[in-house]
């Protein structure tokens, strides 16, 4: 008998350790199965879909008759909700989880800007990948700080991150919440990471849905702690993507030569097409995709593990910004108490390329802040905070850091903006 209790405590540990030891699954398609089903939700999708055609050709328009330039920076309030936690009278408890909600948020902050420390891996993956360019969408997600709906028990000054809601029974969507970027994490059992539904109404309430080892980045809050391989927050990464009205780059087949890219698979030209996701951590070039080309593995659109995704195309960040700019009248307005948000998103760093000195330009005023410089790797060179600042510029001098391509991240109340530097 007590061999037997062994064995069975065995296997269940063994059960408990696989269930985070899983492939990567998303929830879209069946989401959008159920959207499908619906008529009134059906034609609210269409309609969307058609709003942003219109914005689609715009953009590719202007992209094709003038010279590439960045517009300007795009502020989306984030709202994030934890509806089981219900025991969050601790000041410890919520600070843990707004700090969790946080690392999610610096997360999507550099990975739709382009400035993720890994989007190193690219040039010696591109190789593999000729014509194709890594995207920036120039967005900037912050966590709501006023203005908060009523009955929500936030004041001016909380950030918008729930405990113990009901969002309406464990619906996916809320009116409540309406105009804002909602994250919702919950349990969701050990088969799927998250989902979203393809083309996202912020005027609805809609969430992206996220499990409970998926979300965040560190050691995370009790019961809520990221697991390997899905410890990155790349999950999130992936479900936005969705929201914002890109599919995944796989599915389909081969179609004959002369089919548009335009209207198969994923819609867009610079992902090569491939009928099969791929998982795990495969090297660059190692997955054969349609037509003699080789899988982009590393996209945030694919099923690789966290470490292994690193980069939106060119073609992904026009076909997500363009939805973007669709429902950007959906997103709530005065969301954000500071000021420092607007002026974060404006500053310059100069020279660059540089031998270690250089000076951080503020367009306004910026009176709390804090700098940090990060090579490839990840490793911190330089970290300090500027409390009371009365300076429009600041100047810092890294002369005996080795030359190398280095992110410099300033972060002031919620917002993170991270930019490229090169030290020669």
């Amino acid at each position: 008998m007590y061999t037997m209790k062994l064995n069975l405590l065995i296997l269940f540990s063994l059960l408990s350790v696989s269930v985070f030891a899983q492939h990567r699954t998303c929830g879209k398609d069946a989401k959008m199965q159920q959207i499908m089903s619906d008529p009134i939700a059906r034609q609210q999708y269409l309609e969307r879909q058609s709003k942003f055609e219109i914005e689609y050709q715009k953009l590719l328009n202007q992209q094709a008759t003038t010279e590439r330039s960045p517009q300007a920076t795009i502020t989306i309030p984030v709202a994030v909700h934890f509806p089981s936690v219900s025991n969050a009278s601790s000041v410890t408890i919520k600070d843990c989880f707004r700090a969790l909600a946080q690392t999610q948020i610096d997360v999507i902050n550099a990975d739709y800007n382009a400035s993720n420390t890994d989007i190193s891996n690219w040039p010696a993956a591109s190789a593999f990948y000729p014509g194709v360019n890594t995207g920036n969408l120039n967005v900037q997600f912050v966590i709501a700080t006023q203005n908060h709906p009523a009955g929500t028990g936030l004041v001016n000054g909380d950030k918008a991150v729930t405990f113990g809601t009901d969002f309406l029974g464990g619906a996916d969507s809320d009116a409540t919440w309406a105009g804002y970027m909602n994250f919702v994490v919950r349990d969701e059992g050990a088969s799927i990471l998250g989902y979203s539904p393809l083309a996202g109404s912020p005027a609805a309430g809609q969430t992206v849905v996220m499990n409970t080892f998926c979300f965040g980045t560190g050691s995370g809050c009790t019961g809520y702690q990221p697991q390997a391989p899905f410890n990155l927050g790349r999950t999130v990464t992936h479900e936005l993507g969705h929201f914002f009205n890109l599919d995944h780059t796989f599915g389909g087949s081969c179609s004959p030569a002369g089919t548009s890219c335009t209207t198969q698979g994923d819609k867009i030209c610079d992902t090569p097409r491939v009928t099969n996701e791929s998982y795990g951590c495969p090297a660059a070039g190692s997955v054969n995709a349609c037509a003699s080309l080789k899988s982009l593995t590393m996209n945030y659109m694919d099923y690789v593990d966290d470490p292994c995704m690193y980069m939106f195309t060119q073609g992904q960040a026009t076909r997500a910004l363009a939805y973007i700019n669709s429902i950007i009248a959906e997103f709530k307005p005065n969301t954000l108490l500071s000021t420092n948000t607007a002026s974060l998103s404006k500053f310059a760093i100069y020279p660059n390329p540089n031998k270690g000195s250089f000076t951080i330009q503020f367009a306004d005023l910026v009176s709390n802040y804090s700098v940090k410089v990060c090579d490839q790797t990840g490793r911190i060179v330089f970290e300090n905070e500027f409390t009371n600042n009365s300076n429009l510029s600041e100047k810092f001098n890294l002369n005996e850091t080795a030359a190398g391509i280095y992110f410099v991240t300033v972060k002031a109340d919620n917002t993170v903006t991270t930019k490229k530097i090169i030290i020669e």
